[in-house]
């Protein structure tokens, strides 16, 4: 069964795997003792450190294990913040940000802080100087990913860096995403990751602290790990996970252009394979296994169950997937559409049998779904009856009322408007979506008695 979302957990490395049934006889023992086993584990802990800051591009001591990504992102930004106190409180982050970014800002901020978001362009990019423009005097801690998790764009990480560093303030860079295809541009003062992201196993994260850096590790006080990461070392994770980290930065500029090539592929099929498909993300900019595109008409939690069951793994950024009436964030922030979402993130090794076949299975899953929601097959013109028309889709959820725009909008004659009454969250972004797939114009949003009123005027 293919397994297209290494972007949420890559399967285990070989290498990781080898290393980590090692050092499970080899690295039990307590690093901090001076007794045989201790010292041996010691020693394992530090070469493992030392690979990593080697991958990484920092000094070993600048460099912290702990228990997962979002642990290295929480302590990375809270230590940071509180180091950085007499300058100010003021914290930016892009709008796309990683959640365990945005969880980190919120609290930030219900403790008396304030933070902005930086808002990104249709391909999930900031603009460099807009982010410098959020740049103030009291700003402690800047955050940007190198690339995002959900649509693959890469962060101009090398300027905003630039820009931080003219105004004095450190640059957190999440580089969970990236860090196993090639190292991040220079010029960051903290940074953090995530093994299982690159194929090392769960529960291992890595902080990055430039020498330098004002920092105030958080909460009780601990000897380990240069106190930003309390409690016992897991030796044969970590090691696990730097040996993985070294392997697949030594196969990553082979393997990056194998899939890079198989993306493509995907970005161009799809569009041409399955009606009324956006693909979003930056076409060029953007990471060399990951794919992302929204369809619609159609239930995304549906689609990603049909899919499961043609034997394909994939992920969604849309509301669809989950218990929520709110779309991703991610795909919010772009002004996409968000309806019927599916992230394709490919894993080293993935072959082009396994893609020719998604291909292939992909529009009967997609026109299944749309016709069990009885979604229109085209939008065709019928006799106008009315120059305004009113589709009352309260209560009901993506991708619902945008299927009852597309049926009724042409019953109206052109230069009519329909208004569509609707309380879910996901409309505020799929309609005016659909109008731009549609060539329609989105008149605006209306209050209205329960949920928002969406006025679409017909064009064509």
């Amino acid at each position: 069964m293919p397994y297209f979302d290494a972007a949420s957990s890559a399967p285990l490395h070989p290498v990781a795997r080898q290393a980590l049934l090692a050092a499970l006889d080899e690295g039990w023992a307590d690093p901090a003792r001076l007794y045989r086993e201790g010292r041996r584990a010691r020693l394992l802990l530090d070469a493992a450190r030392e690979a990593a800051a080697e991958a990484v591009g920092c000094r070993p001591d600048e460099l912290t294990f702990t228990s997962s990504g979002t642990r290295a992102v929480h302590s990375g930004i809270s230590g940071a913040l509180a180091g950085r106190r007499r300058v100010g409180r003021h914290l930016v982050v892009s709008a796309v940000e990683h959640s365990s970014v945005l969880h980190a800002a919120a609290t930030h901020e219900a403790q008396g802080g304030t933070f902005a978001e930086v808002p990104v362009d249709r391909a999930g990019a900031v603009n460099a100087a807009v982010y410098g423009e959020a740049l103030r005097e009291d700003t402690a801690l800047a955050c940007l990913q190198s690339a995002n998790h959900e649509v693959g764009t890469e962060q101009p990480v090398a300027e905003v860096a630039e820009l931080c560093r003219a105004s004095g303030v450190p640059l957190m860079v999440d580089a969970a995403q990236s860090l196993g295809w090639g190292p991040v541009p220079t010029g960051w003062s903290l940074l953090a990751a995530s093994a299982h992201k690159w194929g090392g196993p769960s529960g291992v994260g890595l902080l990055a602290v430039r020498k330098g850096v004002r920092f105030a590790p958080q909460g009780p006080a601990d000897e380990r790990e240069s106190g930003r990461a309390a409690g016992f070392e897991n030796i044969p994770a970590v090691v696990a996970a730097a040996a993985s980290l070294r392997a697949v930065r030594a196969e990553a500029a082979a393997e990056s252009v194998r899939l890079r090539a198989l993306v493509d592929l995907i970005r161009a099929r799809v569009p041409e394979l399955v009606p009324d498909v956006e693909v979003v993300g930056d076409p060029v900019r953007r990471l060399p296994h990951l794919v992302t595109f929204s369809c619609l008409y159609v239930d995304g939690e549906t689609l990603l169950h049909e899919l499961d069951r043609a034997e394909f793994s994939v992920s969604s950024g849309s509301s669809c997937t989950s218990s929520t009436l709110t779309p991703s964030h991610v795909l919010r922030a772009m002004g996409v559409l968000s309806e019927g979402n599916v992230r394709v993130s490919l894993p080293a090794g993935t072959t082009a049998e396994d893609v020719d076949r998604f291909l292939r299975v992909l529009p009967g899953v997609v026109s299944e779904v749309r016709g069990k929601l009885g979604a229109p097959v085209s939008v065709a013109p019928s006799p106008a009856a009315a120059t305004s028309l009113v589709v009352d889709s309260l209560g009901k959820r993506c991708p619902i009322p945008v299927i009852e725009l597309a049926k009724v909008i042409g019953e109206v004659p052109v230069g009519g408007t329909v208004t569509v009454l609707s309380d879910d969250e996901a409309a505020r972004l799929d309609i005016p979506a659909w109008c731009v797939m549609r060539e329609q114009e989105y008149v605006g949003e209306e209050p209205a008695d329960r949920g928002s009123a969406y006025v679409v005027r017909r064009l064509s």
